[in-house]
């Protein structure tokens, strides 16, 4: 074809939309804009006119249209992908942290998300939109784009942002769940999420001895031994030791949770939520529990217990960091029972504790101040070689502690 012919084509399948654009702007580019801008106009008031009238269908039972499904989950992806990018990932191959999310999966996010072997509840499944059953749907997802997800929730949904946005570790335990989560096994699951439980939560076998307790301290020692065990040694490293610790400490870190001045998504809801008759019973119950007499976790090397044991002892003066065991113990004198004691405590929870205060992440009372101080001032290497000497001791290493305990209703612990 010639390049005349082409022209001449071109010019007779042009004209026809020309002449098409001209009849609908009136010959005016303007008029297109005044046109759109009164339409715009008028659709906003007739929505408004329908919302006014009551005539909008708001109630969870008439579900979406599948075009706005579409669309909202469309916007949520692109959203979490997009927003989601430059979060870096950390290994999420710790068993702690598996155990640990684990735990406050079953007690947060099992009702409306189901788990192996656990359906969601026929309430949550009345909602609009259906919280999804999450086995099949974590390969779908990034680490990161989950890590998004749970830490900052999703609008007009359910799912609500994590209760402490300090703490990214914890957000991080409940992904390694959930990345193990597909294929896990009915077994594995209540392995992991109820320990030494057999049964679920309410209406269970608990702790021994819990039978003696009143009805309402009952059912919550059965979901604290999920996770700090029936005899408050912790699981796995993902939780603190109890035991060994004064009541007043146990009752001041409650109440610190319950406040929100400790930062934990995971026990600030759990410690808001009870009474202060139960928070104290709680502490009195853990701090009777009989102290195990030696660590069992692996210990590290003796140069490396040697450096923790210096700076335990004499602290890293030009620094400015004060001895550990004068607070901490092991010491012949008494302590301030409002201190924890740390020997016997998990080498992984310490380190992690100390990371936390460095960063201001921990939360806490006055206390929490000299702990800030001392922390930001130790490396990484210092902090670890620390955690390691403590976890090394046994744990009934501290003598008794002060007999003028702290009013803890006036104090908090750190």
């Amino acid at each position: 074809m010639s390049s005349r012919s082409a022209r001449s084509l071109f010019c007779r399948v042009a004209m026809p939309v020309r002449r098409g654009l001209r009849w609908l702007t009136g010959g005016s580019w303007r008029r297109v804009v005044a046109g759109i801008a009164l339409l715009s106009v008028l659709a906003g008031a007739g929505g408004f006119l329908l919302a006014s009238l009551g005539l909008v269908a708001i109630s969870a039972s008439s579900g979406h249209w599948k075009a706005t499904g579409w669309i909202l989950h469309y916007v949520m992806r692109r959203a979490v992908s997009t927003q989601s990018m430059g979060i870096e990932v950390p290994p999420l191959d710790d068993p702690a942290w598996v155990l640990k999310g684990a735990g406050h999966y079953h007690t947060g996010c099992l009702a409306c998300h189901g788990g192996p072997g656990k359906k969601r509840s026929l309430i949550v499944q009345q909602m609009t939109p259906e919280p999804p059953f999450l086995p099949p749907r974590i390969a779908h997802w990034e680490p990161q784009e989950l890590f998004l997800i749970v830490k900052h929730g999703v609008k007009f949904t359910a799912m609500p942002a994590w209760p402490a946005p300090q703490r990214d570790d914890e957000v991080w335990a409940v992904v390694a769940f959930l990345q193990a989560l597909p294929g896990m096994s009915e077994q594995r699951y209540r392995e992991l999420a109820l320990g030494d439980r057999t049964e679920d939560s309410r209406g269970s076998r608990t702790a021994e001895g819990a039978g003696t307790q009143d009805d309402a301290l009952g059912p919550v020692l059965a979901d604290c031994s999920r996770c700090h065990g029936i005899d408050g040694n912790g699981r796995g490293g993902a939780v603190p030791r109890l035991t060994g610790q004064s009541q007043a400490y146990l009752l001041g870190a409650l109440q610190a949770y319950a406040g929100g001045q400790r930062y934990s998504g995971i026990m600030q809801p759990i410690a808001a939520g009870l009474e202060p008759s139960v928070l104290k019973a709680l502490a009195r119950h853990y701090a009777e529990l009989p102290v195990s007499t030696r660590a069992d976790e692996p210990q590290a090397s003796a140069e490396a217990l040697e450096r923790g044991r210096a700076l335990a002892e004499r602290g890293v003066p030009e620094r400015g960091v004060p001895s550990c065991v004068h607070c901490h113990g092991p010491k012949r004198s008494p302590r301030n029972p409002m201190y924890p004691g740390i020997a016997g405590q998990y080498s992984g929870y310490l380190k992690q504790q100390l990371e936390l205060f460095t960063a201001g992440q921990r939360g806490g009372s006055e206390y929490a101040n000299v702990m800030h101080s001392a922390a930001q001032r130790l490396t990484p290497e210092q902090m670890q070689a620390v955690a390691d000497y403590y976890a090394s001791l046994p744990s009934d290493a501290s003598p008794p502690l002060a007999e003028e305990a702290l009013n803890p209703s006036q104090s908090r612990q750190r």
